[in-house]
């Protein structure tokens, strides 16, 4: 009687077990590495960013876009560059580290920020914003609507919803710490309206701009 080791080994339970542990655990620190350092995705749960980003939106937003950081922690390994003018971030918010806020960079270390008649003046010039949605006509002398001139502190971030009359940003909780940053906004890849239970097609795949 003949024996095939070869069959006997693809056949022992003990081995298959491993290879389906060993399988499980590469896939685990795959997304956990791509967690911590590519991409990690969100989802739009408020319409502070409309109409940029819908309630139901779900986007992918990279982690290394400005740091490579200590998984878990917000402890940078390297920088990778710094947030710009418009960048749509993700943070961890202010007044509650956990939770993830996102908003649009304003205002950078140094930048000069007032805002009159709901018009925001950035180093003395009027920014054209045609990403910016008003709902409310009013003026009201608030600080939603006016903010005195003050110049941004050197590691922070004046960051502003695109749904201005409708957001509450750095206008009313203050600036956003750079090791804060969770990533930059990159694209859509899911859009579900709740309204009427459809997928919105034609936004999967659009950018964050």
């Amino acid at each position: 009687m003949t024996f095939n080791k070869q069959s006997a080994a693809v056949d022992d339970p003990v081995a298959k077990l491993r290879e389906w542990v060993e399988a499980i655990l590469i896939a685990v620190v795959l997304a956990l590495f791509i967690r911590s350092f590519v991409v990690q995705a969100f989802k739009i749960p408020s319409g502070s960013m409309l109409e940029t980003l819908q309630i139901g939106d779900h986007l992918l937003v990279s982690r290394f876009a400005y740091d490579l950081k200590v998984p878990f922690t917000d402890i940078s390994i390297l920088s990778t560059g710094d947030p710009q003018h418009g960048d749509v971030i993700v943070f961890e918010y202010p007044e509650d580290p956990s939770k993830d806020f996102i908003k649009r960079v304003i205002g950078v270390p140094g930048d000069t920020i007032e805002i009159k008649n709901k018009i925001v003046y950035r180093n003395g010039e009027a920014l054209i914003e045609p990403y910016v949605r008003h709902s409310d006509p009013r003026i009201l002398p608030s600080r939603r609507d006016f903010v005195a001139t003050f110049t941004v502190p050197e590691g922070q971030y004046f960051v502003l919803g695109d749904n201005r009359d409708d957001s509450r940003d750095s206008r009313f909780w203050g600036f956003v710490g750079r090791d804060a940053i969770v990533g930059k906004a990159l694209v859509l890849y899911w859009s579900w309206n709740g309204e009427d239970m459809s997928v919105r097609w034609n936004r999967i795949g659009d950018l964050v701009e």
